[in-house]
């Protein structure tokens, strides 16, 4: 099926042409969207009298775009989710999730320009592509976590499992000095240095020489 391009679409050409798509494409995607017409003799000829003006409307509009993806590009926008300990989310983060992450921080973001290959499903930093006009793109990375605090920590360079190895280690710590405290404690318990253990064994053992004694007498 014959349409011509009313826009540059990625992959397909560049404003004006003329080219052979599928017919499902075209009328699922292309023609809706306004980004082609059926390429009939009375459209092609109308194209020709509209071109002045669809290449100047283009022209502004990614002068617009341009200066978005000069603004966007390369910002950092946190998602809170819940997530298992292993970093896999109970569900995922889409492409919605990631425009109403930018609309928030005040960039106007539509979800139809976030691109991704696959839905989020891990905590972490995520680079997501948004197409902001035909010929203009930005990245931005989406730092998918389970609370500011813990975003802030990703956003340093740890990953989940580095945070997870902390807290055990910090667990550990914990459970040593506990452990100490309590040895310290039963060292108290006995008196200062010289009453620990061996000096309570050697009383004993004196106790015993005495009382053996009287009984020899």
């Amino acid at each position: 099926m014959d349409v011509i391009l009313l826009e540059r679409v990625s992959k397909l050409g560049q404003m004006g042409e003329v080219v052979s798509v599928k017919q499902g494409y075209a009328r699922n995607f292309l023609l809706p969207q306004g980004k082609a017409l059926w390429a009939s003799p009375a459209n092609v000829a109308k194209f020709e009298t509209q071109k002045a003006q669809l290449e100047a409307r283009n022209l502004d509009t990614k002068k617009e775009a341009e200066s978005l993806a000069e603004k966007l590009d390369g910002q950092q926008f946190i998602v809170i989710r819940s997530a298992s300990d292993s970093g896999s989310l109970y569900g995922s983060v889409s492409t919605r999730d990631a425009a109403d992450a930018a609309t928030a921080e005040g960039f106007s973001v539509d979800r139809k320009q976030v691109a991704l290959t696959a839905p989020i499903k891990e905590l972490g930093l995520h680079t997501v592509l948004v197409t902001l006009h035909p010929e203009v793109e930005a990245s931005i990375e989406l730092n998918v976590a389970r609370s500011t605090e813990e975003a802030e920590l990703q956003a340093a360079g740890k990953s989940i499992q580095d945070l997870a190895a902390e807290e055990e280690a910090a667990a550990e710590f914990e459970i040593a000095e506990l452990f100490d405290d309590i040895g310290a404690a039963g060292v108290e318990d006995f008196g200062d240095d010289d009453a620990g253990p061996v000096k309570v064994a050697e009383d004993a053992a004196d106790d015993v020489a005495d009382a053996s004694d009287d009984d020899d007498k």
